[in-house]
């Protein structure tokens, strides 16, 4: 296959299914992790951590600025791409990452729960 053509699946990926849709729309709602983490909040983008054609690929996103997903900064706001290392050794690894913005949503359904409670 040529190189062009591996390049545009890895764009394309799988189309997410409406639970995936819903999913992410909930973690873009968090806004980004790495701002929440140093104390703000901003408006996020979804950031796939393994690519967008594996199975469960888009339950496994992280929420993240346009300057910490891809405005491409080496230094500080650091961009996830094209600098993975330098982005997982500032603010920690994608999957630690993923752990935590998995924590705020079960307790972001969890108020939510509370909140439709008629007492």
């Amino acid at each position: 296959m040529s190189e062009k053509k591996e390049e545009d699946m890895a764009l394309k990926g799988r189309k997410p299914t409406a639970a995936e849709k819903e999913h992410m729309s909930k973690v873009v709602e968090l806004g980004c992790i790495v701002c929440k983490n140093k104390g703000f909040y901003s408006p996020a983008e979804i950031h796939h951590i393994h690519g967008k054609t594996k199975k469960n690929a888009h339950f496994m996103v992280l929420p993240l600025c346009f300057e910490h997903h891809r405005k491409g900064g080496y230094k500080e706001p650091i961009s996830r791409h094209p600098y993975k290392k330098r982005f997982e050794e500032a603010y920690g690894k994608e999957d630690k990452l993923l752990m935590q913005v998995n924590d705020l949503l079960k307790k972001t359904d969890f108020y939510n729960f509370l909140e439709e409670i008629p007492f």
